[in-house]
């Protein structure tokens, strides 16, 4: 394998940022150092201006495969991935048949090895997603699962809940929820509130992701299992999860960037690419997710990345699924919601080593073949690397994106900051922002 050295960006440590060469050998950070005499053949990326850290880890990606490859496969979810600047996605369970047995989450480690990132897997909680019986977790650990969740619905009987924290926790394993009581949110179609009466949508209330945040607060008091809420969408959600959090319950959460970019008022054009769940939230819960972002308090940003064909996306809004594209903008997207004062390491934070940290992606695991994600910038670290432009500026284009889908809410918008170069497993996969 061929050197890479990265030249003058602003390495991105854990406590410390320094503007420093990379050199990269053999798939391992070999040195980081003022300037470094690299061998003859080494590829040079010029990163002066840019940001050079840990690469990005999603925590929260639905491939569609097995079973909707027309909407995205493995294999191009990964392209979209490396132009996003991630080197690790988690791989969603509500595909077709459900990932909820060891066959189907070899089948998807197994494709997923052919792509130049690391493909994890997030088990279901349940069998076949239905919240009733729990699905063979001990057996699917075995295989390296460490995120279970039946995302795209909630677990919705606390009991069933309860008993799969209980199971998990000897497992060394972490619970992620989809909060959401579906007898609450039944039928909804947008947040619920003055804008979807006018509308004339059926609202989904805001009180029905925090129920389940509350509940599931407390059944971690109840058992002590790590649980790991997924994109937290209202104020009060984060709000009391950052209480759990600081009483020391084992509990992490995430964001997604159309959360903190988009709110309710993009639904009045009926325009389906709109809908996702939890909805797009009113103006004060999404200035409250960005704060959370300024601050520091957020572990996660995750995508959701969420790709739909489009003849059912095309749908009429009532009709058509939800879900949002987010993997090639949530960096960008990322950067904006911090500001211009934002600080490189809660940019890295947020996506990268939170998100490694949450998945147990930190260590090399022989067992599925996936290298250490989230480190810090320093010798004998695995190679993977993002470098981020903060200076870039561009719009998006849906016709070139790298999903298979097209539905992205953000076609035409400006976008501020943009990923230079993807190092996914010491290999060089995007260089000036295109795939090699």
């Amino acid at each position: 394998m061929s050197a890479i050295i990265i030249r003058q960006g602003l390495v991105v440590g854990e406590h410390v940022n320094t503007v420093a060469d990379v050199l990269i050998v053999d798939g391992r950070i070999a040195e980081v150092a003022a300037t470094i005499d690299a061998p003859s053949d080494a590829h040079e990326l010029d990163a002066r201006d840019c940001w050079v850290g840990p690469g990005f880890v999603d925590l929260h990606a639905h491939l569609r495969e097995p079973g909707r490859e027309a909407a995205e496969s493995i294999e191009s979810g990964a392209r979209a991935g490396a132009l996003g600047g991630y080197c690790a996605l988690v791989a969603m369970p509500n595909t077709e048949p459900a990932l909820d047995n060891v066959a189907l989450v070899s089948y998807v480690l197994e494709r997923g090895a052919r792509t130049p990132l690391d493909i994890a897997v997030a088990g279901a909680i349940t069998k076949e997603r239905r919240g009733e019986l729990l699905a063979p977790m001990a057996e699917m650990a075995a295989l390296g699962v460490r995120l279970f969740t039946d995302d795209g619905v909630g677990v919705q009987d606390p009991s069933v809940m309860r008993r799969a924290l209980t199971y998990a926790k000897p497992l060394g394993v972490r619970l992620a929820q989809h909060c959401e009581d579906e007898q609450l949110a039944a039928g909804g179609t947008m947040n619920e509130g003055p804008l979807s009466g006018r509308l004339g949508l059926i609202g989904r209330p805001a009180l029905a992701e925090e129920l389940m945040v509350l509940r599931d607060i407390e059944l971690v008091r109840l058992t002590t299992a790590p649980l790991h809420f997924l994109h937290l969408s209202t104020s009060r959600s984060v709000q009391m999860v950052l209480g759990a959090r600081d009483e020391g319950l084992p509990v992490t959460f995430e964001v997604a960037p159309h959360h903190f970019t988009l709110d309710e008022g993009a639904c009045a054009s009926y325009d389906p690419v709109f809908k996702v769940h939890p909805p797009l939230r009113a103006p004060n819960d999404v200035a409250a997710l960005r704060d959370a972002l300024r601050r520091g308090v957020v572990d996660a940003v995750a995508t959701d990345h969420a790709p739909h064909a489009p003849e059912l996306k095309d749908l009429v809004f009532d009709e058509a699924p939800a879900g949002m594209l987010g993997l090639e903008h949530a960096a960008a997207l990322t950067f904006e919601a911090l500001g211009p004062a934002g600080d490189p390491r809660t940019f890295f934070q947020v996506l990268s080593r939170g998100p490694a940290r949450i998945a147990q992606l930190r260590e090399n695991d022989i067992r599925v073949h996936h290298s250490a994600h989230g480190a810090a910038m320093v010798s004998g670290e695995d190679a993977n690397v993002t470098v981020f432009d903060p200076r870039s500026h561009w719009s998006v284009d849906r016709n070139a994106l790298e999903s298979r889908s097209m539905n992205t809410p953000y076609d035409g918008r400006a976008m501020s900051g943009r990923v230079r170069a993807t190092i996914a497993k010491g290999r060089l996969v995007v260089d000036q922002g295109r795939l090699t």
